[in-house]
């Protein structure tokens, strides 16, 4: 009869469950790669627990809008969105001509249009679930300067990935590089939104790949004189 050593059997279940405990460890450190990539890079809407105000810092942890565009309000058939901001503070609001908070709050956003304008900010209205003519007559009686997207079902907001529809009215402010710096589910008011959007403008910004130069190591000033001695 044939006998099986026991020591030979405990060595290889030994082997094979440090190989599945590699395998495991392996296979979790994927998936945890893979989850701090997406949360890093894409903005996704998480749902503040009831809360009507959310501030994203420090700005390397904010998530990233991109894709968001639709067709102007004011030009029928012209496109607006994001890529034509490039490098500004973007203070998108999602408002309709039949929301009564959205025509409390429209002047307090022209007011911060204009005093931030020169700081290379602009608001970016997002006209949602209204009829075209009442909108353009709502921003013209108003006199509203700043731009808007005419967006009746709301689709340029599939970029802001998972962020309620509809709450209107809501404002969402984007840094330079259009990251999400704050979310506010409510109406807004200059004296809260323009120190919400001067601080994010006034956010040190990194320089441009071409403005990164090697630094200049030689001495300041004219160097030692030399005398030139003829052979």
């Amino acid at each position: 009869m044939r006998t099986v050593s026991t020591f030979g059997h405990r060595q290889r279940w030994a082997e094979m469950l440090v190989a599945y405990a590699a395998m495991v460890s392996m296979l979790a450190g994927c998936a945890v790669g893979q989850d701090a990539v997406a949360t890093g890079t894409t903005f996704t809407f998480v749902a503040p627990g009831g809360q009507t105000r959310t501030f994203y810092d420090p700005p390397a942890q904010r998530g990233t809008v991109t894709g968001l565009s639709g067709e102007s309000l004011l030009e029928p058939g012209a496109t607006i969105g994001l890529e034509d901001f490039q490098g500004q503070v973007v203070v998108l609001n999602v408002w309709g001509a039949w929301c009564g908070p959205c025509r409390e709050e429209m002047s307090d956003l022209q007011l911060v249009h204009e005093r931030t304008l020169a700081a290379g900010v602009t608001v970016l209205g997002i006209d949602v679930r209204d009829d075209r003519d009442a909108a353009r007559d709502f921003v013209r009686d108003r006199a509203i300067t700043y731009p808007s997207i005419f967006d009746p079902p709301g689709r340029s907001l599939l970029a802001l990935r998972g962020f309620p529809r509809n709450t209107v009215p809501s404002t969402i402010v984007l840094d330079r590089q259009h990251r999400v710096a704050a979310v506010l589910l409510t109406a807004v008011r200059v004296s809260e939104l323009l120190p919400i959007v001067q601080r994010v403008a006034a956010e040190p910004t990194a320089p441009a790949p071409s403005d990164q130069r090697a630094p200049d190591t030689r001495p300041e000033g004219p160097g030692p004189a030399v005398e030139l001695v003829p052979r």
